[in-house]
């Protein structure tokens, strides 16, 4: 009987030992970077929303509060089984202004604070909670 080379079963549970502690090293590190990418979300998502505002203004003369009439659609949230971050809605809307609020669904860095994101009409983006 020919004997074969190989890994026992301890020396693979050594290495992967190894390898969480490396992940739960790298992880904390990581989390600003993937708070920031999640954020880009928001960003499209509102950047959408004002272009679809500004041309219901040129047609209008107007802002609206109704999703359904400028023909902006939610994508389904994460919460419910989707794979939208964050929930967008309109703070206000009238005939020369409006504000759109997006707020993440998931706190992603676990501190209890969620991650919220506003544009108004001229397109200024800002960030007002800090995730």
């Amino acid at each position: 009987m020919r004997k074969l080379h190989a890994f026992t079963l301890t020396e693979l549970l050594v290495v992967l030992i190894i390898i969480g502690i490396l992940v739960l090293l790298a992880v904390p590190n990581l989390m600003p970077l993937i708070s920031r990418a999640r954020s880009t979300e928001a960003k499209q998502q509102l950047a959408h929303i004002q272009t679809l505002e500004k041309s219901n203004f040129y047609m209008y003369s107007r802002y609206s509060d109704s999703f359904e009439e400028i023909g902006f659609e939610q994508v389904k949230l994460t919460t419910e089984g989707g794979t939208a971050n964050y929930i967008i809605e309109i703070v206000e809307a009238t005939n020369n202004t409006f504000k759109a609020k997006a707020t993440s669904v998931t706190d992603f860095d676990g501190d209890g604070i969620f991650n919220v994101w506003e544009i108004d009409q001229d397109k200024n983006l800002k960030e007002v909670i800090k995730d």
